[in-house]
């Protein structure tokens, strides 16, 4: 990897590790449903112009039924998962249950498609699922009351968004083989939008949100949406798809920091521990990955799909 693949590597773990804080900026004035929808919506649009200048439109057409189907795992459900979670979670925590994502792909495959792991992406799977069950165990199942069951039900929010990731991209290389990225990532962001936008008017909050939080929703759609896909398709074209899942393991480390720096988050040793597990699993599981067939699951695919 170049030098300058390397910084628009780190360039990008910052951005979407900064989505951690942003949602946690957000959610608390908008709350998670519209929260979600302006993030779709406000990505959608440049992402659309882009797909235009670039001549891809006709693939979105083409494609659109599949493409709305794994835009509703990949963008709504994570996205309202993710702003629910961000209200009770501190964002460095959130990022570190995040960074599941190649553990559920790895489960889902095996599960649903019979992909049997081997021994090195087993031992993965352990390690980093003895991670996420010793840091819910922490923070969830040692609370009594209205408190353990808030926090029991953000970190479930937490997870069931990775799982949908792995999903959609299960779902993908099933049905969007042929499809351009770029394409596929802007029409999942409209299909997002729309889906939302019903539910994101009927829950928008009475007292209107502030300068701050909409700043916020700006930069949580432009920064860490619209503008990230582009710059990690092109990382994937420069420097590999392997190369680049490692991003994966760098958006916990920049979410700790945002969220120690900007919200005074102070982190705690068991999240460090926790995330050691998880990340040194998930390190593991993409590294045993191999390439999948067509309508298999590959690890290393879904493992950007963070935030």
């Amino acid at each position: 990897m170049t030098p300058a693949d390397t910084a628009r590597l780190l360039l990008l773990g910052a951005m979407w590790g900064a989505s951690y804080l942003f949602m946690r900026l957000g959610a608390g004035e908008f709350g998670a449903l519209p929260l979600a929808a302006l993030r779709a919506a406000l990505a959608a649009l440049p992402m659309l112009a882009w797909l235009a200048a670039s001549g891809q439109l006709d693939a979105l057409r083409r494609h659109w039924k599949p493409i709305a189907l794994i835009g509703l795992a990949n963008s709504a459900l994570p996205y309202a998962c993710f702003g629910y979670a961000a209200q009770s979670l501190e964002a460095g925590l959130a990022s570190i249950f995040a960074a599941a994502t190649p553990l559920m792909s790895a489960l889902l495959a095996w599960a649903w498609l019979d992909e049997r792991p081997g021994t090195r992406r087993l031992a993965g799977l352990v390690i980093g699922l003895l991670g996420v069950i010793a840091l819910a165990w922490q923070h969830a199942g040692a609370r009594d009351g209205s408190e353990g069951t808030q926090l029991a039900l953000a970190i479930g929010a937490c997870l069931l968004a990775p799982l949908a990731y792995a999903f959609a991209g299960c779902l993908a290389q099933r049905r969007l083989q042929a499809v351009p990225p770029l394409a596929a990532a802007t029409g999942g962001q409209l299909a997002a939008a729309v889906t939302l936008a019903l539910p994101a008017a009927w829950t928008w909050p009475a007292q209107a949100p502030s300068a701050g939080a909409w700043a916020s929703a700006a930069a949580l759609a432009l920064a860490c949406t619209a503008f990230a896909y582009p710059l990690f398709f092109g990382l994937i074209h420069r420097a590999g798809q392997a190369r680049a899942a490692t991003v994966t393991l760098l958006i916990p480390l920049f979410a700790l920091a945002w969220g120690a720096l900007f919200l005074g988050e102070r982190i705690q040793p068991d999240w460090l521990l926790g995330g050691a597990l998880i990340l040194g699993g998930t390190a593991l599981a993409l590294r045993a990955a191999r390439p999948a067939p067509a309508a298999g699951c590959d690890a290393r695919h879904h493992a950007p799909q963070r935030a």
